[in-house]
């Protein structure tokens, strides 16, 4: 019995050993950031992992100094918001109405489109970007706020598949007791079945936000213009990283890139409960 514990004790404090080093590894290059973006040092510095001296001049500049015409953080950043925000509110509304109809209505080809859907999720949304940018330029919406838009939510309901099965757990008599009242398919959705789903609406809304939020390529395709005024954060602040600015502009995208990150690990922080019973529940029939 005593060697049976020993050896059990022995492989736990292995176990986490290891999930200690692989934790370390992973926050590293997000400590360096966090570290260099309160650095005096305008550049890059790999002679040491700490600054000599800290400031918080670096957030200063990036977002009160109006006059640099290099460094449009606030700009970006309200860009980003405003995409972010539309893609979640049309992206949500996709994916809850999509996945209701696969887990509630039985109609012919039912599973042949479930199967589409889940095949289509399988390839990168970034494999279709020239058709999709060729589409867009035809219509005049490239470099165009709404065409970015429109690409984030376009195919969000094909991410049905988590909420559906969330759906798959709320019991079906309720909605018939709603049928033989009279209420109407639209009535059960609204009235009934989302009242009950708090923990996979959170879900899919904070992952619709996370997109748009962190997007790099699509809209990088999208916005080529070169207007600084028209990127998005992830634009703005690659745009620093360009070898003729990266001498004087390396701390102030570790600002970026940590004030970027400060909104949506609070939205988490805040719906980490909701997000977990969103991601057990939608697992249990998915």
């Amino acid at each position: 019995m005593k060697k049976t514990n020993k050896k059990h004790g022995v492989s736990f404090a292995v176990r986490h050993l290891i999930l200690l080093l692989l934790s370390l590894f992973w926050l590293i290059p997000i400590i360096w950031l966090v570290c260099n973006s309160f650095s005096t040092d305008k550049g890059i510095n790999i002679r040491r992992f700490l600054p000599d001296a800290w400031s918080l001049e670096n957030y200063r500049l990036l977002l009160f100094n109006s006059t640099d015409t290099i460094a449009r953080f606030p700009i970006w950043f309200k860009n980003t918001l405003i995409i972010a925000i539309f893609s979640c509110a049309i992206s949500s509304m996709f994916v809850l109405m999509v996945s209701y109809a696969m887990s509630r209505m039985r109609f012919k080809g039912r599973k042949t489109l479930m199967n589409i859907g889940v095949i289509l999720g399988l390839f990168p949304g970034f494999l279709s970007m020239i058709a999709v940018y060729f589409i867009l330029k035809s219509f005049g919406l490239t470099n165009n706020h709404w065409g970015l838009v429109l690409v984030y939510s376009g195919s969000s309901g094909l991410g049905y598949l988590i909420a559906k099965g969330f759906f798959d757990t709320i019991s079906e008599t309720l909605s018939e007791a709603a049928r033989l009242e009279g209420a109407t398919e639209s009535q059960i959705f609204l009235k009934i079945i989302m009242p009950l789903s708090k923990p996979i609406i959170v879900y899919t809304v904070i992952s619709a936000f996370l997109a748009p939020w962190m997007d790099f390529v699509l809209a990088r395709i999208i916005l080529n213009s070169g207007i600084s005024t028209d990127w998005t954060v992830s634009i703005g602040l690659y745009n620093m990283l360009d070898r003729v600015l990266i001498n004087n502009y390396f701390s102030q995208f570790c600002a970026g890139g940590v004030i970027i990150s400060i909104p949506i690990s609070i939205l988490f922080v805040i719906m980490q409960k909701f997000y977990v019973e969103g991601i057990t529940g939608g697992s249990v029939k998915g």
